[in-house]
């Protein structure tokens, strides 16, 4: 059976009913990771949960140790990765509140450090990076969100860009324009982070709001409502993933 790691974004450091059987704070050749690694039981299910910006959402998403957190969920003995990122709509159809499952992305990011293959003391290597989602995970992932009755979109294209700031109005319509779908800022280099070192990764992107210049202005009321109405679509996903398992 697959060990599944959680990593939590925005609007989800932590996991309501999670039974934490242990935190463990891994050492890693490149540095302390976000916080924590947390085991414990979800649903029935053994899980492992990271919240990527910190458990008090301190590390904005430039400032994450991207490799340090895929590297301890990898040593924590996890094979496969939930990455949850809230993002902005762009498409017509990834209207906020809804669950996205990407099949595809754009890295508009710079100056991270993207991969474990960087010259000496470490191999060179370059590894396929066609389909940067793991399809059975994706998979899994659209079956639970239909089982829990969420708005779904079933496929896209995330544009990470750099952040902590939003985006403009013109970068977004490039985005569009180069076949974005949605809009982060967290989802490089973590999955091309997860595919060096082999796990079985897949992103469950919560729009919690609609890009810049996509629609017209919400009120704050509105955004946090967004926000939390997400969360709580994620959180029935991810109980019938593990219902399942």
């Amino acid at each position: 059976m697959s060990s599944t790691a959680i990593i939590g974004g925005t609007g989800l450091t932590q996991i309501e009913g999670l039974k934490i059987t242990r935190r463990e704070m891994a050492r890693t050749p490149y540095g302390a990771p976000s916080g924590p690694v947390m085991f414990g039981e979800l649903f029935g299910q053994e899980v492992i949960f990271l919240a990527r910006h910190g458990h008090g959402h301190t590390i904005p998403p430039h400032r994450i140790n991207y490799r340090a957190n895929i590297w301890a969920l990898k040593e924590s003995g996890a094979d496969e990765v939930i990455a949850v990122a809230s993002v902005g709509g762009i498409s017509p159809d990834c209207i906020p509140q809804a669950l996205v499952i990407p099949d595809q992305l754009i890295d508009y990011t710079h100056g991270r450090d993207h991969t474990y293959f960087d010259g000496a003391p470490e191999r060179v290597a370059h590894v396929g990076f066609a389909d940067p989602y793991s399809e059975e995970v994706r998979q899994r992932l659209i079956a639970a969100s239909r089982e829990a009755a969420v708005p779904l979109v079933d496929s896209g294209c995330y544009g990470v860009s750099q952040g902590p700031r939003y985006e403009t109005s013109a970068e977004v319509a490039r985005m569009q324009r180069d076949g974005c779908t949605i809009s982060g800022m967290t989802g490089m280099p973590e999955a091309g982070l997860a595919r060096e070192l082999g796990l079985a990764y897949a992103s469950c992107s919560v729009v919690v709001s609609w890009a810049a210049g996509r629609s017209p202005s919400r009120g704050d009321d509105s955004l946090h409502e967004d926000v939390q109405a997400g969360i709580e679509n994620v959180r029935a996903m991810v109980q019938k993933l593990l219902k399942a398992a």
